[in-house]
């Protein structure tokens, strides 16, 4: 074998017009591989086994999709964060069997009853010629007829069960949904109330001016008493209302700051991004940067959380904060502007 030829004993030499010779690395195209039947296609025993165990999928798809709609309805959030929670679990479960059910099944019958050959299609013009589609057509009625299903009619009913049902387990909370609650207005407001105390997320605990240090972050929610933070209507509120608080020597507050909206040095600003609505909670201590990790969006905590890089086009909202004759911090009013993204009828 010289060294201008491969394994196999091909030329791997092109020779140019103009005399020259260069290799090259091309082979021969080694076709389409020798076809090994497998044991459904030989055993018919093994082909009804495979069957039975693709219509018990389809089943388990369509209980997974009952099991959803009877969720829906019967366990509705009583209110509570473990009835959110409880009804969260049983939908997500159910919704899961439903779907693993029709892909596991659609996998398992292409892997063991549908045709396992290897077919060559040569590439062409985008245009067929009548007696291609001829030819194209006849390949579905063959594809159709290699995978069984006209002569398989519980699979037949199975697959059609799964499939019909599947749509009902997300139109139906769907349709429900429909007529519900479209105040926007509801937006431009938080919890955040004229002397409410700032406390830790999640323990609650009010925070004393003296006890935040230069340089230190803290994640806050209103303080509101234990009980009510165990409800349904507390975790919306608070999705809209937490904030990050930062302490900044006051030196290093720019001279446009907003007065009477930080206390020596400490400022809170809406986590929620004004992009999309991300919670931004990477400070970078020396830049006073606040990131948000879901697309960069950087705001200046020390300059009225102004957007310094990324696609946010609005400042943080900033929250209003004092403390009282107890030394605790608390809030002289609402955001000063409604927080998050935009939304319909929003004023600015």
């Amino acid at each position: 074998m010289s060294e201008n030829q491969n394994p196999q004993g091909h030329d791997l030499t092109r020779h140019d017009g103009d005399g020259t010779v260069a290799r090259t690395d091309r082979f021969a195209d080694p076709g389409v591989p020798e076809h090994h039947p497998r044991l459904a296609d030989t055993d018919p025993r093994a082909a009804k086994r495979n069957e039975r165990i693709i219509a018990i999928l389809f089943a388990i798809s369509c209980l997974g999709t009952i099991g959803s709609l009877v969720a829906y309805f019967a366990v509705r959030p009583d209110g509570t964060t473990p009835g959110v929670r409880l009804s969260t679990v049983l939908l997500g479960v159910a919704l899961a069997i439903s779907l693993f059910g029709i892909g596991f099944a659609a996998v398992h019958w292409a892997k063991t009853l549908m045709s396992s050959k290897e077919y060559v299609e040569e590439r062409h013009s985008s245009s067929s010629s009548e007696e291609v589609r001829e030819v194209v057509q006849q390949q579905f009625k063959d594809g159709l007829e290699d995978s069984g299903i006209a002569r398989r009619p519980v699979l037949k009913g199975a697959v059609f069960s799964a499939l019909a049902l599947f749509p009902l387990a997300i139109a139906v909370p769907l349709v429900s949904s429909v007529g519900g609650d479209w105040n926007v207005g509801k937006f431009r407001n938080t919890i955040w109330r004229k002397g409410m105390r700032l406390a830790y997320d999640p323990s609650g605990r009010p925070i004393k001016a003296s006890d935040v240090t230069v340089g230190s972050v803290a994640h806050v929610i209103p303080d509101v008493p234990a009980e009510e933070r165990e409800t349904h209507e507390w975790i919306t509120e608070k999705a809209k209302a937490v904030v990050l608080l930062v302490r900044l020597d006051p030196r290093d507050l720019k001279r446009d700051h907003r007065e009477g909206a930080s206390y020596d040095g400490i400022v809170a600003y809406s986590k929620i991004c004004t992009h999309v609505g991300c919670p931004v909670a990477l400070y970078e201590q020396q830049t006073h940067h606040l990131l948000c990790p879901c697309h960069q969006s950087t705001f200046d905590v020390a300059d009225g959380a102004k957007v310094v890089f990324g696609p946010a086009k609005r400042p943080l909202p900033q929250l209003p904060i004092t403390v009282d004759d107890e030394g605790y911090l608390m809030a002289e009013d609402d955001f000063n502007e409604p927080v998050g993204p935009s939304y319909w009828e929003r004023l600015k």
